[in-house]
């Protein structure tokens, strides 16, 4: 697999993360509004307790994150936020998922659809691509603060499917079924890990050569930069010269 640190195969980041920082926190205080409102006690709401633990990892502001919770669970934040997936083909044939928290369908389409024609994709149909991918739950530990050993053998016993070391910590990765069994378990043992979410990972991997990859590139930037998309996922391979060359920008 070749594209990314630690999924390399499924997200892009180019560097230049403070500039995004401003997005990160629009599109997690979002999250934590909406999720808030089904409960705001994060014991008995797994999506807010997500929502908290990628705050916390994206250094968010305790008072930020706190005021977020509030709006969310007192109703003062009125926006009818929904949960929209678009699905669609970038350069290259390369397969796109993107997931979107959005308050106006119309708008968010329209920006996606707009995106996927500027750099050579096209936007399908619901199903279109998601066939091509796998729902699980990606659980992440830092190394430094968590015995291998006692992870791995925990995962199993919870029912992980696999555990994986990246640069700086460990992947523990579910099925979909088990997701919340194994981060449950795993909280009890080890406290709250560094993130969690729900990807979609891809069940095969599409070569994308310097050309396209860059049209590649700049399509999953745009996508991500939209404050109504929350994930971008994608099935492309890339060499690693290819990719330090577009990150560099040369």
């Amino acid at each position: 697999m070749a594209g990314h640190s630690q999924f390399k195969n499924i997200m892009y980041r180019k560097g230049a993360q403070d500039a995004k920082r401003a997005k990160v926190f629009t599109k997690i205080i979002r999250e934590l509004t909406t999720s808030a409102r089904i409960n705001p006690d994060p014991e008995a709401n797994p999506r807010l307790r997500q929502a908290i633990i990628a705050a916390r990892g994206a250094n968010m502001p305790k008072d930020t994150m706190e005021r977020a919770i509030k709006r969310g669970a007192g109703g003062e934040d009125a926006t009818d936020y929904v949960e929209v997936r678009y699905e669609g083909y970038g350069p290259a044939g390369v397969a796109v998922i993107v997931e979107a928290l959005t308050d106006n369908r119309n708008r968010t389409a329209a920006e996606v659809r707009a995106a996927f024609t500027k750099y050579g994709g096209n936007l399908g149909e619901t199903n279109s691509v998601s066939f091509m991918f796998n729902r699980i739950g990606v659980i992440r530990y830092p190394k430094d603060k968590i015995n291998f050993e006692a992870l791995f053998d925990a995962s199993l016993e919870a029912g992980a499917q696999n555990i994986e070391e990246a640069d700086k910590g460990y992947e523990i990765e579910s099925t979909l079924e088990d997701f919340s069994t194994v981060r449950d378990s795993l909280f009890t043992k080890f406290g709250d890990p560094e993130s969690t979410e729900l990807i979609w990972k891809p069940q095969t991997t599409t070569p994308v050569d310097e050309e396209r990859a860059a049209s590649l590139m700049k399509l999953i930037d745009i996508l991500e930069d939209n404050d109504d998309v929350q994930s971008v996922f994608a099935n492309f391979e890339v060499s690693d010269e290819v990719m330090e060359k577009l990150a560099s920008g040369k």
